[in-house]
């Protein structure tokens, strides 16, 4: 062993030991392991910062962004709303979202895919009595093997693309994995909707704005002319809506107030008080098609949506929004109002503030902080509140859909397409661009453009070809599968400790030099690398989709290995055989 290969493994297992540690962020580990590596002279100086420009970083990226621009528009909410209201049992619900997930994970990121369908989780298991522990484990696990179907499902999907590219030229494309990953993803599913018996009863943590009760606002809406609801009564539109959402009374003629009876007649231009949380607001306005009052006709980029409580000195207390004029002096609108003592009856122009009301409100993003200090009115912490962001299409699920068949068809390259798509879902106004850089998991990507240059160090000093000695070593003498299962065996083993994506960028090039010495094809290793490090089942650390059910299901650590176990020996025992079918072992 050379000094710089010693140099760089012990750079690599330093970066190892501080992952497990845990006390340190991901990002800030792999961004110091990048400056020692350039110090102690494994990594060039000019090849530093590579990895930023790297493809992986653009398409990890970009698929973050397409993914929160399809789950805000509530596309999958709307296909799965109809069907909900028969999933009456426990053993009805648990196929029905992991289903859903696993599907939505094929064409979004996972962690984006299982976001879409938690709150519609947490929503029956509110609904139902049904314990959310035995919705979202599955959901998680189903979003991890739902990613292993397509290129861009999963991050070591993405960067084991990379490393055949730089092997033979030519990167894996978007449905190469699609063989092993839709099998082992049938199989999965069969799995899930039996194995979830396997979790215990948990009751998970309540979030913030649990504590605060933020049920009750109050938004106005406006019925147009022509609504097919006009002339039908007040029950068929809430019908057409959907649930969690009550019409609490309609205005009609400016001055006219009255309850909205279930049997009332609407008209054109009948302005409706909707009660209900905002993200049941914003879908019951959409699915409807109503005009929500204060939400105007189009998204602007320089326009935001706030959620403020009014503090007991402010100018509010005691007037009306048409009094102050909010619009015209502040360039605000009230898109709703919580109030937790009394129920808003009046319209929201004309209904006078008290102290501790809790409004939502838009307006220019440069404006709104000195305005509502100006008002006195206390920001809430950030919430995402797609109340009056009219951000609920199809055309976000369509660009997405449009970007992978060009990239099927060899039309564009992945990174091309995708970032094309987040273009045209900025000009479309589906997102607007700050929203499109939060929907972005920075830490993420600087995890990705660091281990870059450290894993090349690997392969440039020769430790890859070290290693893959080592190994073949000791598999040899074995039938060739068993050096494939080995390598599916030993990334799955080593993902929860140094997360997927290092798994891969330190496996990868390993397991196509163990190929190379054995005279074997590459690509099942590389796609064996692939499999093993997508497959976390069996701890909360390995992947985000695991840490983003914890808090909510209540597991605890132990949870994860009593149904993830006997899923991860399915993985092994069926994907080992479907990895050497479909990609041969010996090259020809």
């Amino acid at each position: 062993m050379t000094v710089d290969q010693t140099l760089a493994f012990c750079l690599i297992g330093g970066s190892i030991l501080a992952f497990v540690w845990g006390r340190l962020p991901y990002d800030v580990i792999a961004a110091t392991a990048l400056v020692v590596g350039v110090v102690i002279g494994v990594i060039p100086a000019d090849k530093a910062f590579s990895g930023f420009s790297d493809d992986i970083v653009i398409i990890v990226g970009c698929a973050l962004i397409l993914s929160q621009a399809v789950s805000r528009s509530g596309a999958v909410e709307t296909i799965m709303r109809p069907v909900l209201p028969r999933l009456t049992t426990t053993a009805l619900q648990v196929p029905a979202l992991v289903a859903g997930v696993l599907l939505a994970s094929m064409v979004t990121k996972n962690v984006g895919a299982l976001a879409i369908f938690m709150p519609i989780a947490l929503q029956m298991a509110r609904q139902t009595g049904t314990p959310a522990s035995a919705f979202l484990m599955p959901m998680s696990f189903a979003s991890l093997i739902g990613g292993l179907v397509t290129l861009v499902g999963t991050s070591p999907n993405v960067i084991v693309s990379r490393v055949r590219a730089e092997l033979t030229g030519e990167p894996f494309g978007m449905f190469d994995y699609t063989p092993v990953g839709l099998a082992i993803a049938i199989l999965g599913f069969l799995f899930l909707t039996v194995g979830w018996r396997l979790l215990p009863v948990r009751k998970g943590t309540a979030k913030m704005e649990a504590a605060f009760n933020l049920d009750n606002y109050t938004a106005e809406a406006r019925l147009p002319q022509g609504h097919p609801a006009a002339g039908q009564n007040v029950r068929k539109l809430e019908e057409l809506g959907g649930e969690g959402v009550h019409i609490s009374s309609i205005v009609r003629e400016r001055y006219r107030r009255m309850p909205a009876e279930p049997q009332l007649g609407l008209r054109g231009q009948d302005v409706l008080l909707l009660r209900g949380k905002p993200e049941d607001l914003e879908r019951f306005v959409a699915q409807a098609g109503l005009d929500l009052v204060g939400g105007g006709k189009e998204e602007r980029a320089d326009h935001t949506v706030m959620e403020g409580v009014i503090a007991p000195g402010s100018d509010l207390v005691g007037r009306t929004a048409a009094q102050l004029d909010l619009e015209g002096r502040h360039g605000l609108r009230i898109l709703a109002l919580s109030r937790t003592d009394a129920e808003i009856k009046d319209s929201l122009s004309t209904t006078r503030f008290n102290a501790g009301d809790v409004v939502v409100l838009r307006g220019p993003i440069r404006g709104l902080p000195e305005a509502l200090g100006q008002l006195q009115i206390l920001p809430l912490a950030s919430r995402d509140l797609p109340l009056g962001r009219n951000s609920r299409s199809w055309l976000p699920g369509i660009i997405m859909l449009a970007a992978m068949g060009l990239i099927a068809a060899n039309v564009v390259s992945v990174p091309l397409g995708f970032f094309g798509a987040v273009v045209v879902v900025l000009l479309t106004r589906c997102m607007t661009p700050t929203e499109a850089y939060a929907a972005i998991e920075w830490p993420v990507l600087v995890l990705f453009a660091a281990l870059i240059p450290i894993s090349d160090a690997i392969g440039r000093t020769g430790g890859a070809d070290l290693v893959a000695g080592w190994m073949m070593q000791g598999v040899r003498d074995l039938p060739p599968i068993v050096a494939l299962g080995a390598t599916l065996v030993l990334a799955m083993a080593v993902t929860p400790f140094l997360n997927n994506a290092a798994t891969v960028l330190v496996m990868g090039p390993i397991a196509a030099k163990l190929a190379s010495r054995l005279g074997m094809n590459p690509d099942p290793f590389l796609m064996a690398t692939a499999l093993g490090a997508a497959c976390d089942f069996l701890t909360p650390i390995g992947h985000q989709c695991n840490t983003l059910v914890m808090g909510p299901g209540g597991y605890r650590f132990g949870d994860y290995a009593r149904l993830g176990l006997p899923l991860s020996i399915l993985v092994i025992v069926v994907g080992t055989p479907l990895i050497a079918f479909f990609w041969p072992l010996r090259a020809g």
